[in-house]
C-alpha cells in the first residue's frame, strides 16, 4: 500500500524482544490496552488510600450466632450456609435466608465455585459464582452464591461407601475433591474377625462444567495397614502414615493406569450388575478407579506428625525430623537430592506453649515465612556464592512484636535494698505480652498482614498490622474494637477494604465483627 501511494511505510514501533523484559513491563501496565492495566492501577490506589494515615476501619457491623459462622469473597455464611449475608454493601445486608434444614440436610463442607475467564459455558447460570456443598446424606449440591437456588444436584454414595465429608481442591476452581471420613469397622465387627481392607473413597470432579472424572478407593493391601489420611493436590496423590511417612504418588498416571471405564453425569449405567443412572439416587457414582498394584512411587520422606511441604525455586521441601525432641525444628531440603541447604536448619528455640510454624510464601515468590511468638522471618532461597548447585537460606526481612515496655528481669531489688529472684521466667508466648497470632497475605493489595495480641487479666487486645511485602515495612496499624481472648478460636479475614473477625467462644458461641474502610473526618469523630 505504501508503494501504490507513493510514500514510504511507517517504521514499526520500538519495543523489548526480551520475553521476560516484555511481560516486566505489561505487569507495570505500559501498555494501555492491556484488560489488567486499569484494574491494578484501580487496586494500586486503594492501597495508597488505605495506607493513608486519615483512613479508619470501622466496625460497622456486629452479630452473634449459635452455630458457625463462615466467610468466602464478600458472603458472610449462618446457620450452616441458610442464611447469606452480603459484607460488600456500606451496612452488611441478607441475600437470602433459607428455612431451617433438617438434620438430615446438614452441611459438612462447601468451596466457592468462580466462573473461569476466558471461557464458553453451558449455562448463563455458570458465569456466577456458585457455592459446592457437601451434606451429611452425601448430595453433593451447587448453589447459586447470591440467591441459594439450588444449580445442580448429585447423589455420591452407591452401594460401596456411605461417609463423603470432605471437599478440597485439587487444581484451584478446576478439579475438586471428594473425601470420606476414614472407615473403621465397629469394635464387635472386629471382634467377630471382620476384615476391612478399604480405608477410604477419593470422588475427583472437574468444575464448570460439572463433569465427573472418576472415584478410586485407598486399599491397605496396595498401600499399607498404617495409613491415617490421604490427599490430591496439584496433580499428587498424597498418603500418610501412622509413623510419619508421607509418600507421594502421580495422580494423573494413576487415573491414566487404572480406570477401568470413563463415565458421565446422567449417564445410564450396568456396573458390576448394577443398573442405573450416575449421580441420580440410589445408585450414585460407580467406583472405576481400581489401582491393583502400588503405583511408581514419587517421593517419600518422615516427618514429624506428618508435616510436609513443597514449594521455592528450585523445589524444596520443608520437614520436621521424625522425634519429639525436634518439635520447632525445620529443615529445608532440596527436592531433587534431599541435600539440606546452607543454612537449612531453622529453630527458633521458643519456649512457648504454641509452637512456632513455617510455610512457603502463597505469593509464589519462591521465599518462605517463619512465625514465632515475637518474631515473623521471611526467607529467601538463593545460590552459594562460587556454589551455583547449591542452595542457601538467606534472610530477606523480619517483622518484631512491640514488646519495648516488656521487662523480664530474673533479679529485683525492692524499696528496702532486699534481692529478690524469679524461680521462673515468662514463656515467650505469655499473655502478657505483645505475641503474633496470625499471619496472612493479601494477593491483590500484595500486603502482609499480621495480627498480634496482649492480654491483661481478663482483658485483651488485639491490632491488625499491614506490611509492605516486598521489604516489611509497617505501612498500617488497625486495632480491633473487641476484646480478645487468647483462648478463644479466632479467624481474620482482610479482603481489599474489609476486615472480618469471626469468633469462636466456649459453648459453641460464635461472634462476628465486620470493619470497613472509612474517611475519617472531624463529623465522623
Amino acid at each position: 500500500q505504501a508503494a501504490a501511494g507513493g510514500g514510504r511505510a511507517a517504521p514499526r514501533a520500538p519495543g523489548p524482544h526480551n520475553v521476560c523484559r516484555l511481560l516486566g513491563r505489561r505487569a507495570h501496565g505500559f501498555y494501555a490496552r492491556d484488560a489488567g492495566v486499569a484494574h491494578r492501577k484501580n487496586l494500586a490506589l486503594l492501597r495508597k488510600i488505605m495506607c493513608q494515615e486519615s483512613t479508619k476501619f470501622k466496625n460497622v457491623w456486629t452479630t452473634h450466632s449459635a452455630s458457625p459462622i463462615a466467610y468466602e469473597r464478600g458472603r458472610i455464611y449462618m446457620d450452616n450456609y441458610q442464611c447469606c449475608i452480603s459484607s460488600i454493601a456500606q451496612s452488611p445486608r441478607i441475600l437470602y435466608q433459607k428455612s431451617k434444614c433438617a438434620k438430615s440436610e446438614k452441611i459438612e463442607d462447601a468451596l466457592l465455585l468462580e466462573c473461569p475467564l476466558g471461557e464458553m459455558l453451558p449455562s448463563p447460570s455458570d458465569y456466577k459464582s456458585s457455592l459446592i456443598v457437601l451434606t451429611v446424606q452425601n448430595w453433593l449440591l451447587r448453589l447459586s452464591a447470591d440467591s441459594g437456588e439450588v444449580l445442580e444436584k448429585i447423589y455420591l454414595a452407591g452401594s460401596c461407601c456411605k461417609s463423603f465429608r470432605y471437599l478440597s481442591w485439587d487444581t484451584p476452581q478446576e478439579v475438586m475433591v471428594v473425601k470420606t471420613v476414614q472407615n473403621k469397622l465397629p469394635a464387635a465387627a472386629r471382634q467377630a474377625g471382620i476384615q476391612q481392607s478399604v480405608l477410604f473413597y477419593l470422588a475427583v470432579f472437574q468444575v464448570l462444567p460439572l463433569s465427573f472424572i472418576g472415584m478410586l478407593e485407598i486399599n491397605k493391601k496396595i498401600f499399607g495397614n498404617n495409613v491415617t489420611d490421604v490427599a490430591v493436590s496439584n496433580g499428587i496423590l498424597i498418603v500418610m502414615y501412622s509413623m510419619g511417612l508421607v509418600r507421594l504418588y502421580n495422580f494423573k498416571a494413576i487415573l491414566e493406569q487404572f480406570m477401568e471405564q470413563p463415565f458421565e453425569l446422567g449417564q445410564e449405567f450396568n456396573w458390576n450388575g448394577q443398573v442405573g443412572v450416575v449421580g441420580k439416587y440410589p445408585f450414585g457414582l460407580p467406583c472405576n478407579i481400581k489401582i491393583t498394584d502400588i503405583p511408581p512411587l514419587l517421593f517419600e520422606a518422615s516427618s514429624l506428625e506428618n508435616a510436609f511441604q513443597i514449594g521455592g525455586y528450585p523445589w524444596h521441601y520443608i520437614i520436621t525430623p521424625n522425634k519429639k525432641k525436634h518439635k520447632g525444628v525445620f529443615h529445608i531440603c532440596s527436592l531433587k537430592d534431599n541435600a539440606l541447604a546452607k543454612n537449612g536448619i531453622q529453630d527458633m528455640k521458643c519456649c512457648s506453649l504454641e509452637p512456632d510454624w513455617i510455610y512457603f510464601h502463597p505469593d509464589m515468590s519462591g521465599r518462605i515465612i517463619h512465625v514465632g511468638p515475637n518474631l515473623i522471618k521471611v526467607l529467601k532461597l538463593k545460590e552459594v556464592k562460587n556454589h551455583p548447585d547449591q542452595m542457601e537460606i538467606a534472610e530477606d526481612f523480619t517483622i518484631v512484636a512491640n514488646r519495648e515496655n516488656c521487662v523480664n528481669n530474673t533479679v529485683t531489688v525492692t524499696a528496702s535494698g532486699r534481692v529478690v529472684k524469679k524461680r521462673f521466667n515468662l514463656l515467650d508466648d505469655d499473655p502478657e505480652q505483645e505475641t503474633f497470632k496470625i499471619v496472612d497475605y493479601e494477593d491483590e493489595l500484595d500486603l502482609l498482614s499480621t495480627v498480634a495480641v496482649t492480654q491483661i487479666g481478663a482483658d485483651g487486645r488485639a491490632h491488625l498490622d499491614f506490611h509492605c511485602n516486598e521489604h516489611g515495612i509497617l505501612l498500617k496499624s488497625i486495632p480491633f474494637r473487641e476484646s480478645w481472648d487468647v483462648t478463644y478460636s479466632h479467624e481474620v479475614y482482610f479482603d481489599k477494604d474489609l476486615v472480618l473477625h469471626i469468633e469462636q467462644k466456649p459453648n459453641r458461641r460464635f461472634s462476628c465483627y465486620v470493619y470497613q474502610m472509612v474517611c475519617d473526618t472531624a463529623k465522623d469523630e
